[in-house]
């Protein structure tokens, strides 16, 4: 008869796991941030970090609430929204443009951190928590 697993190899596992996710999620951030340059990459990888952690931790809360896990992808975006410039010229068209542009930057590295993330995680059923 194999031996049950005890708590401490349990949480032993899921604490890696967790930091697997991370690190999956921050360096896919950070090499899709590479694009706009190395401070955006940085940004993006240290928020990717951050989602990963958390959507692990979700995951293992509520794995089949899709609405909640979208949500916060987008809480994220926000948060990496917060270390943007805002340069509104008197709310002309070329500010408003530069600015679409720049949350686009910004977001995508992280949008395309979460699909690696869930398709990872879909793909290899032995990563899930």
């Amino acid at each position: 008869m194999p031996a049950q697993p005890d708590d401490a190899d349990i949480r032993s596992r899921l604490r890696l796991q967790s930091i697997g996710w991370a690190l999956l999620a921050g360096l896919g951030a950070a090499v899709l941030g590479l694009a706009w340059g190395l401070e955006d990459a940085i940004r993006s990888g240290g928020c990717g970090l951050f989602y990963g952690l958390l959507a692990f931790h979700l995951q293992r809360v509520d794995p089949d609430d899709s609405h909640l896990q979208a949500g916060l992808v987008g809480a994220i975006c926000g948060v990496r929204s917060l270390g943007l410039p805002l340069t509104l010229d008197n709310w002309q068209a070329d500010a408003l443009a530069s600015l679409v542009l720049e949350l686009l930057q910004a977001w995508l590295p992280l949008i395309g951190s979460a699909v690696l993330l869930h398709g990872t995680h879909r793909f290899l059923p032995a990563s899930r928590p």
